[in-house]
Parts: structure tokens; C-alpha cells; sequence
């Protein structure tokens, strides 16, 4: 480090954002993460015994992946090389691993490489680590708040462990703003008096679990209302965090873990949560016709004959979403999930058309009966046998027993009807109708 970056470190040290100041000396220090962190568990004894292999850090922002890479540096004999993927090209990784192969020869030591927003790297960026970290000549350490199972390379991948962190929790994030504010050498240095306990549960609530977030609100309150005497309470926060901002990618991992919590929650019959995880799209700004297309096609998947209704209400709430637009669109959508989440449940549709396309694509040959062949021709009877045999129904009193499939198909079951909602009196029905009435003589 040159004397200008030393004393621009020193300043930011002092007058740089809390965030900034607060940034953890020690893994003790870290706030949050105690699966991985706690003494004596593999991740820690890596660490602590700088016996490091390749991996990754997943998780959402403000968790700590950035912090435990720069402590790693900070105690590790190995040299300590960063990129961003924001910003490095192809010709900076090359230049790291022609580096990292000359240390390995010539000093026997391996590098680490700290790769932040990984997932920015493309195909061609991603497969000229493959080798480097495949042979040992440097050790990766990446991080992403992106899912990497889909956005890393298999090979790669392959070769990485994965580290899940978490968002942290309220008394983490409470503890955390609690030591910042009373910190006199690194922190506000304020009383510990200075925030309600309201005022710090509102910060806690819009923080999201995000650590930087809290003490970024944190450092903003204090600034404004920093000089009073009076204790700074939840009115003095909400005017500086405003609308809360939810943490939230739409082409990415939460966008797909959102969509399925809800739709899982609505086939789980629980309206509550179904309309949780609506309202969490709904202020990330998720597409409301994206949140319809959904509810259309969990009607027919997950309720289906069960609830034929169901349907009916889903596309209801689609068009009228078409029709009238965000915010009056979240009304229909709360009523059909509503609707959906308290409907019975039946899988039966997709179940029954699954089973009659995987018969399809194992017949051998499909070949209609004549008897159900076509004969709107005049002579498509006599000359084909279009329709000899068949038996109109309304001519029995609207059911007639007949084979309706090919012959090897006879004995075929698709659909068979739950005990749940109509689908039980729709089984009851197709009982009579397979089982008590008699073929006609």
C-alpha cells in the first residue's frame, strides 16, 4: 500500500461510512453466519488453520461475503489476489494465473484469488479458471448473490464448495446497531439511549437482514438527528428509510424461491402466507401478469376437477389485472389467491393428462376404431366403416357403455378422481357409470 492509499484507508477509518468503520476486525467479529463461523466447525478450522480450498460464498447482500475474503487475506501466508467481474476482462484473469503459476514454481505457494460478483463472469471467463483451480495452482474463492447452480459452469462447479449465508437475524442485526451506536472508537459513540427500542426495531425492519443496509439508516439517522436531546424515535427513522426497499431480482434466485413459496403455499391451503408472498412480489415491483399466468396454471395444476371454479376465477383475475393495472390489479389477484388457497386440492388433471401422453409416446401404433371414425360422408360407412357400431348415448338415455379406446387401450385408467371438493361426487358418478350399469343387449 502506497502512502496515499494508507492515508486515504486512515481517513475513511475515521469519517467513512459506518459501515465502513464497522467493518469486522476478527471472524469473532462478524456478525451473523454462526453455522459456518462458530469455533471448531469446518469452514472456521479452514480458516484458522489456512488450510483453504476452493469455494464459494452465496448469499444476499449484506451478509458478510465480502467481509470474510477480506479477513481470510488478512490471515492467510498465502498471497491474496481481487478481482471484480464487474470490471475484470479475460486479459486480468490470464495476467492471475500466469502470476500464480510463477509463485507456485519459483515459492511453492499457492494464490487465492477473491473473485466478488462471480456470477458476472461469462462462459469464457468461467472456463479459463477451470484449469488453474482444477490443478491447484490457485485456490478461487467467489461470491455471489446469485443462485450458482444455475449461473456458474457445471465443470466449475464441480470443483467448488458451496457456503450458504444467511440473511441475519432481528437480535443479530439489533446487536450489531446497538455496538455501532455506542462505539466510541469506530462507531457514533452515542448513548445507548439514543434510539427507542421502536426506533431500532423500524431500522431491524427495513434492514431485511442486511447488515450494511442497518448501519447505512443507521449512520443517516444519526446524522440528522444526531444533535437532539431528545432519544431519536420510529417517526425520526421512517423519515429517512421511506418505503422500504425488498431485496428482490427478477431474473434471478429470489425471483423463482418467491414464485414458488407462493404457489407452494397456496396448494399447502394457507391464505395467510399465500398472500404474504404476493405482497412481497407485488412491492418488488414483480410483472402482476407474471403473478396471474402463475395462478391460471396452478387453478388447473393443483385444484383442478377438485374445484373446476377455480380456473374460472384465476383467468377472471388475469384479464381483469390486463384490464385495469397496478395498484387496483392487486385486489383480483388477492381474491383469487384467496380463492385458491382455501379451494380443495386435487392434482388429478395434470396427473391424467401426464399418464395419457405417456401412453401416447409408448403406443406402438394409434389407430382410431372404426366405430369412432368420422361419417359425416355419405358413404363413408359403407365404403370405409366409418361409424358402424357406434351407439349414440342420447339414444340410451345419455350413457351407453362402449369402447371409447383402442383395443389394447381397454383397460386403461387416466383420470382417477380425488376425495376432495366435486372430484369426490364426480367419482361417485363415474362408479355408477363403469361399474352398476349394464351394457346395453
Amino acid at each position: 500500500m502506497d502512502l496515499f492509499s494508507y492515508q486515504s484507508e486512515a481517513v475513511k477509518s475515521k469519517e467513512g461510512p459506518l459501515a465502513f468503520r464497522m467493518r469486522p476486525r476478527s471472524l469473532d467479529e462478524v456478525s451473523g453466519q454462526s453455522h459456518l463461523l462458530k469455533k471448531g466447525s469446518l469452514f472456521r478450522r479452514m480458516i484458522d488453520e489456512d488450510k483453504l480450498q476452493s469455494f464459494i460464498l452465496y448469499g444476499p447482500p449484506g451478509t458478510g461475503k465480502t467481509t470474510i475474503a477480506r479477513l481470510i487475506a488478512q490471515t492467510t501466508e498465502s498471497p491474496f489476489v481481487t478481482l471484480s467481474a464487474v470490471t475484470a476482462n479475460t486479459s486480468d484473469i490470464k495476467k492471475v494465473a500466469k502470476e500464480a503459476e510463477e509463485r507456485l514454481s519459483f515459492n511453492q505457494k499457492r494464490t487465492i484469488l477473491f473473485i466478488d460478483e462471480i456470477h458476472r463472469f461469462n462462459k469464457a471467463q468461467q472456463d479459463l479458471l477451470l484449469p488453474i483451480v482444477e490443478d491447484g495452482t490457485l485456490i478461487l474463492i467467489g461470491a455471489t448473490t446469485e443462485n450458482p447452480l444455475y449461473e456458474l459452469n457445471a465443470a466449475l462447479l464441480s470443483r467448488l464448495r458451496v457456503y450458504l449465508l444467511q440473511p441475519l437475524k432481528e437480535e443479530e442485526l439489533l446487536s450489531l446497531l446497538k455496538r455501532a451506536l455506542t462505539d466510541s472508537e469506530r462507531g457514533l459513540g452515542l448513548s445507548g439511549n439514543a434510539l427507542t427500542e421502536e426506533a431500532l426495531a423500524l431500522i431491524v425492519q427495513a434492514a431485511k437482514g442486511d447488515a450494511r443496509a442497518a448501519l447505512t439508516i443507521l449512520d443517516m439517522v444519526a446524522g440528522v438527528h444526531g444533535d437532539t436531546d431528545q432519544p431519536i424515535g420510529a417517526s425520526e427513522v421512517a423519515e429517512v428509510t421511506g418505503r422500504v426497499a425488498v431485496y428482490y431480482d427478477k431474473k434471478g434466485d429470489r425471483h423463482y424461491d418467491t414464485i414458488s413459496a407462493f404457489i407452494k403455499s397456496i396448494r399447502g391451503s394457507d391464505p395467510d402466507a399465500a398472500l404474504y408472498w404476493l405482497a412481497v412480489m407485488l412491492e418488488a415491483g414483480e410483472d402482476p401478469l407474471f403473478i396471474a399466468r402463475r395462478i391460471v396454471i396452478h387453478a388447473a395444476e393443483d385444484i383442478g376437477m377438485a374445484d373446476p371454479m377455480a380456473l374460472v376465477v384465476a383467468q377472471a383475475a388475469a384479464e381483469a389485472v390486463k384490464f385495469v393495472g397496478l395498484p387496483e390489479g392487486r385486489i383480483p389477484l388477492a381474491e383469487a389467491t384467496i380463492y385458491l388457497a382455501c379451494a380443495p386440492k386435487s392434482n388429478g388433471a395434470k396427473e391424467s393428462i401426464d399418464k395419457a401422453l405417456r401412453a401416447v409416446r409408448e403406443a406402438k401404433c394409434i389407430e382410431v376404431p372404426r366405430h369412432l371414425a368420422d361419417s359425416s360422408h355419405s358413404k363413408s360407412g359403407a365404403l370405409l366403416g366409418s361409424g358402424v357400431g357406434y351407439k349414440y348415448p342420447h339414444d340410451y338415455g345419455g350413457y351407453v357403455r362402449q369402447s371409447y379406446l383402442p383395443p389394447e387401450m381397454e383397460k386403461a385408467r387416466f383420470y382417477t378422481p380425488s376425495e376432495n371438493g366435486r372430484e369426490k361426487q364426480i367419482g361417485r358418478w363415474l362408479g355408477e357409470l363403469r361399474g352398476q350399469l349394464k351394457a346395453p343387449s
